[in-house]
């Protein structure tokens, strides 16, 4: 090939290549001006999701759209403002309330919710949860829920509390009748009865009673009573008595063990005692002279006799209303219609003793009567006839020797 040929060829070629590369010249610098363009064109927005904020550019419409473009999934339950469909507005700002489940447990029973909220107060109302001053709930109710996203809640009940005397309706989350004693501050002394047991599980409605129990020592003096002794005296008629000295109660200091429920006394056991004076004995004369009544052999007066006097005289049968027939010296009035027999008042004439009556004859002075007192005798006559014959008199009387 000749030189000019050649030449001719290079040149050819070199201004081939100049002319590509002037072509891929122009068409980076189109691409890079149209980039430029097409990033200038972006609205810059700022999303803050949970309180944590990033700028974004983007030519999306509206927000739905920006979450789409971007790739960010939104949940039903989570919260954006404004909404997803608000047009998007350059250097507008988008929050985004992320939900997240959280378990409330009512009396072990769960139940899981999805919300946006923090406040353990909010999330309840939420759920539909009322909670009560007397209920037990894990988190504060006004604090945020942390990051176990639980919240536990024992709902409280009424139930009848006994203590001792006091009675009172009180609120309870308590499971067991000790931690309900231990929730409401009730100390239990050494003796002290529950009337459950501790390990019972308590229920609404439920009654505990607490049995205060005190048990303490008493120490009182007491009377011991004296003894009574008779002795026989023939001195005496028969069924009368006579105190030959008198008894005096002796004192004794016994200490109890007493044993108190709710105060009041409900056992009482001896456990020591010490006489402090001894009791002296009563002793008491019991009569047994027997008195035999003597029939009358005639009224005139006796030539010997003792003292003498006066006496009013009345006259009543064995048989009168309200007479048992035994003379108060345990004469039968009714074995001998013959008897003689006065009722006297023994200060005047001791019974027993042997009497002259005018106009009655020898007698015995053997019985008592509620009227006769002082000088006044009742002679004994066998029928009502005869005392009202006899009515009323004065009449001598001797005592016989």
């Amino acid at each position: 090939m000749s030189k000019i040929s050649m030449k001719n060829l290079f040149s050819d070629s070199l201004r081939r290549k100049q002319t590509l590369v002037s072509v891929l010249s122009l068409v980076v610098f189109v691409s890079v001006i149209a980039f430029v363009i097409y990033q200038g064109t972006k609205s810059s927005v700022i999303v803050n999701a949970n309180g944590v904020e990033e700028e974004l550019l983007t030519h999306a419409k509206t927000v739905e759209d920006l979450f789409d473009e971007k790739g960010l999934e939104i949940s039903k339950y989570d919260k954006v403002t404004p909404s997803l469909n608000s047009e998007i507005v350059s250097g507008m700002t988008i929050n985004w309330e992320q939900a997240r489940e959280v378990t409330i447990s009512v009396d072990g029973n769960q139940s899981k919710v999805w919300t946006t909220e923090k406040i353990a107060k909010n999330i309840l109302e939420e759920a539909n949860i009322e909670v009560t001053e007397h209920d037990i709930v894990s988190v504060a109710l006004d604090t945020e829920v942390g990051e176990t996203n639980k919240i536990d809640i024992q709902k409280a009940f009424q139930l009848t509390l006994v203590d001792g005397k006091n009675k009172r309706q009180v609120w309870s989350t308590s499971t067991t009748v000790a931690n309900f004693l231990k929730q409401q501050g009730i100390q239990l002394n050494e003796f002290d009865r529950v009337e459950k047991d501790l390990e019972d599980v308590i229920t609404p409605d439920d009654k505990v009673t607490i049995v205060r129990v005190e048990k303490v020592t008493d120490v009182v003096e007491e009377s011991i009573d004296f003894a009574v002794e008779t002795k026989s005296d023939s001195s005496l008629l028969k069924g009368k008595e006579k105190v030959v000295s008198q008894g005096e109660k002796g004192k004794v200091s016994r200490t109890y063990e007493v044993i108190k429920e709710n105060g009041k006394v409900v056992e009482k056991v001896l456990k020591s005692e010490k006489v402090l004076k001894e009791p002296k004995t009563k002793v008491v004369a019991v009569g047994s002279k027997v008195v035999t009544a003597k029939v009358s052999r005639g009224s005139s007066e006796p030539a010997s006799s003792g003292k003498e006097f006066y006496v009013t005289a009345t006259a009543y049968t064995p048989y009168c209303e309200g007479c048992s027939g035994t003379s108060a010296a345990g004469i039968n009035l009714r074995s001998n219609s013959n008897l003689k027999v006065i009722a006297v008042d023994p200060n005047v004439i001791p019974l027993g003793t042997k009497v002259w009556v005018e106009g009655y004859g020898n007698a015995i002075a053997g019985d008592t009567g509620g009227a006769i007192k002082g000088k006044k005798i009742d002679i004994l006559v066998q029928s009502k006839s005869e005392a009202n014959k006899w009515g009323r008199k004065k009449v001598r009387i001797k005592i016989l020797k």
